[in-house]
């Protein structure tokens, strides 16, 4: 399976160690959620495949109050990561993923 990166804005995200831009240390460090100081989190999130699943998600966690970005790097197969650039707290972050039918990982 060929792993897949949609941007959804144009923004240019830090490089981590995985080399994923994602900011971890390791891909087997990633924890389910990650703040650095941009303001951003990172949400590793199960059941994407396709782009439809990156829009429906996408499109929850833009309508939220506070999200400025959405960055999906969707790894079907795996847990894919998404980052959320804004102000947007934990739980409504959560209850968006849950609302377009995915889970997030914990």
């Amino acid at each position: 399976m060929t792993e897949q990166r949609i941007d959804l804005r144009l923004t240019s995200a830090p490089a981590g160690g995985c080399g994923d831009g994602c900011g971890c240390k390791s891909a087997a460090s990633t924890p389910a959620v990650a703040s650095d100081e941009a303001s951003s989190v990172v949400l590793r999130v199960e059941g994407m495949t396709c782009e439809h699943c990156v829009r429906a998600v996408s499109e929850e966690l833009n309508a939220l109050d506070g999200v400025k970005v959405v960055d999906v790097d969707l790894r079907a197969g795996d847990a894919s990561l998404v980052r959320i650039t804004g102000s947007a707290d934990e739980a409504a972050l959560t209850a968006a993923i849950d609302e377009a039918g995915y889970t997030l990982v914990r």
